[in-house]
């Protein structure tokens, strides 16, 4: 719990020299959740509170989410500050990897690892998960996987006549909508182009940059491939920085307490909840944006799972669930 971290954020900040915030996304399955917009008015209060200073720490966990919410976080804290790091205890991936390149220098654990920066598009557009009787239910298009089926077509088959390949591309609009596949292109180019102004905080030069920009988009080959610390240093030349076991014993002491709070590797089963009931009130935690200057915003699903026995006509008894969710969003908890 919070008042069990500040010492240790208190000692975080005297070993970097900085003010510290915190931001965690939850990635616990079933239960998670992703950077997104709303959390930029959180983060801007817990600023105003820190003030204009030399140095902030951004301690950051997540699996990503909106690619132009991690362009504006950034800008967003820089504006109160000279030098802007990030410490990442674990995962940070996909934007939450954007947010790094956008830092003077990134604080990595043993267990640190980055990812591929290329979005996958989600949209009302997208097409529907086969199998699945859920009209929300989507099928994330990768920009990276799009590309690649017109490469595999080039390369691999050796197609290069023009009208096979328009033969291609309008079998491809037939699987994904063409307004996707259109929003697909225009979203690399923006990743690109917001990865390019990010990095020159980190004074690598054109050269390095065109290289680290191709990798994190394209030859990384998956959006789940992991970087590691060596990797990172060593083959992508970023400003990496290893802690001593002091520093790493505070980082991961840390993240021990918010994976706990937040049940990181406890899996969301609505069954097991119910087993031996048929109602249970729930408050799930699932993202913190914490300070020692602003106290703690929570993002919070509530509501109640119900158990309820259906006996369809000529068919055997069976049990619905079903979740009424009553609130979902952030609070300011003191």
């Amino acid at each position: 719990m919070r008042r069990d971290r500040l010492d240790l954020y208190r000692q975080l900040e005297e070993q970097r020299g900085s003010k510290l915030l915190v931001y965690v996304t939850s990635t616990r399955q079933g239960l998670e959740t992703q950077i997104a917009n709303d959390i930029l008015p959180k983060v801007a209060e817990h600023l105003d509170k820190i003030g204009d200073t030399e140095k902030i720490s951004l301690y950051l966990y997540t699996n990503g989410g909106n690619t132009l919410t991690a362009w504006s976080l950034v800008n967003l804290i820089r504006s109160f500050c000279e030098k802007f790091e990030v410490i990442i205890p674990s995962n940070c991936f996909s934007s939450g990897t954007l947010i790094c390149l956008g830092a003077n220098t990134l604080v990595m654990t043993k267990q640190a690892t980055l990812g591929p920066i290329d979005p996958s598009i989600n949209g009302p557009l997208n097409p529907m998960i086969p199998g699945i009787n859920d009209p929300n239910a989507k099928v994330p298009v990768s920009v990276e996987f799009v590309n690649a089926y017109i490469e595999m077509a080039k390369r691999d088959f050796g197609i290069t006549d023009q009208r096979n390949m328009t033969d291609i591309l309008l079998h491809l609009s037939e699987k994904i909508h063409p307004l996707t596949l259109g929003q697909v292109y225009k979203s690399k180019s923006q990743i690109q182009m917001l990865a390019r102004k990010l990095m020159k905080w980190q004074d690598l030069g054109e050269e390095k940059e065109n290289a680290i920009i191709k990798f994190l988009c394209s030859e990384s080959g998956s959006h789940d491939y992991s970087i590691r610390r060596k990797e990172a240093y060593e083959s992508l030349g970023l400003n990496i920085e290893k802690p001593n076991q002091n520093l790493y014993n505070i980082i991961k002491n840390i993240y021990d307490d918010i994976s706990n709070e937040l049940e990181l590797e406890n899996p969301y089963n609505p069954a097991i909840i119910l087993n031996g009931t048929t109602k249970y009130c729930y408050s799930f935690r699932r993202g913190l944006i914490e300070s020692i200057y602003n106290n703690t915003d929570v993002f919070l699903s509530e509501g109640e799972l119900v158990k309820q026995p259906i006996a369809p006509p000529g068919m055997p008894p069976q049990i619905n669930l079903s979740d009424n969710r009553t609130f979902e969003g952030w609070k300011h908890e003191n």
